[in-house]
């Protein structure tokens, strides 16, 4: 989004205009046009949305506006701020795999903040992250819970951080089905067959035993960043100043 620039005029009870013919209308009646009071201030007003920053390409000319996000995933900084889906998940492995064609001896930096999501969307995303050779940082920024505490998991042993007041959560893998009486057994066996690949990924990453880990998804498990850290699901919280890299 473009930001606006210019100096402020004062206008009556209106908040919103658009000019006419030397008239100005609001809602369809006219009324009289109210010149801006001369200033010398500018006032820039900030987008609405999400932020953008001033970014140069080398070798261009000038800097252009890019959103925040972009501008990160030129740092190799990415965001997972929201529920897991097949678009996102599609968007993160696009830029993963972009940074990995880029340079595969840095890491890529996964920050997280979801409440989960889809388990496909999930172990797609996890696939990727064992296939690249970059090394793939997780930091957990908020919340990790359900299919996003098993992405948070799933960084690279020794750099999977979490900030000190952030949480997890871990629970079993939930779904539905209706139909015909074949195709909800279909269904019901294909969620138990996820939820074993879970149950021993989960196990792989935290060292955890597989009995263990079946109780303790259950139900919903929420966990501080210290006790993910005894869990096995984190390796570090990050106390003060950055620790990430």
């Amino acid at each position: 989004m473009a930001a606006f620039v210019g100096s402020v005029p004062r206008v009556g009870s209106a908040s919103l205009s658009a000019t006419r013919g030397g008239s100005a209308f609001v809602c369809g009646r006219p009324a009289p046009v109210v010149a801006a009071a001369p200033s010398k201030a500018r006032w820039t007003m900030m987008p609405i949305g999400v932020p953008k920053v001033a970014y140069r390409v080398p070798g261009a000319p000038s800097a252009d506006w890019v959103d925040i996000y972009n501008r990160l995933y030129r740092e190799r900084i990415i965001f997972l701020g929201q529920e897991i889906d097949d678009e996102i998940a599609n968007q993160i492995i696009a830029v993963m795999l972009y940074l990995e064609s880029e340079d595969n001896t840095k890491p890529i930096y996964l920050y997280i903040n979801s409440p989960g999501g889809s388990v496909i969307a999930g172990l797609a995303l996890f696939d990727t992250m064992k296939h690249i050779k970059s090394e793939i940082v997780t930091i957990n920024v908020g919340l990790a819970a359900s299919m996003a505490s098993f992405l948070l998991a799933a960084g690279e042993p020794g750099k999977r951080l979490a900030l000190p007041h952030s949480r997890v959560m871990i629970h079993q893998p939930m779904g539905g089905a209706q139909g015909q009486a074949a195709d909800i057994k279909v269904e019901a066996e294909q969620i138990l067959r996820i939820k074993k690949n879970l149950v021993a990924e989960y196990a792989r990453m935290t060292g955890q035993t597989i009995e263990a880990i079946i109780k303790d998804l259950n139900r919903d498990n929420f966990m501080s960043a210290e006790a993910a850290k005894e869990y096995g699901l984190i390796d570090m919280v990050i106390e003060g100043k950055s620790q990430a890299g």
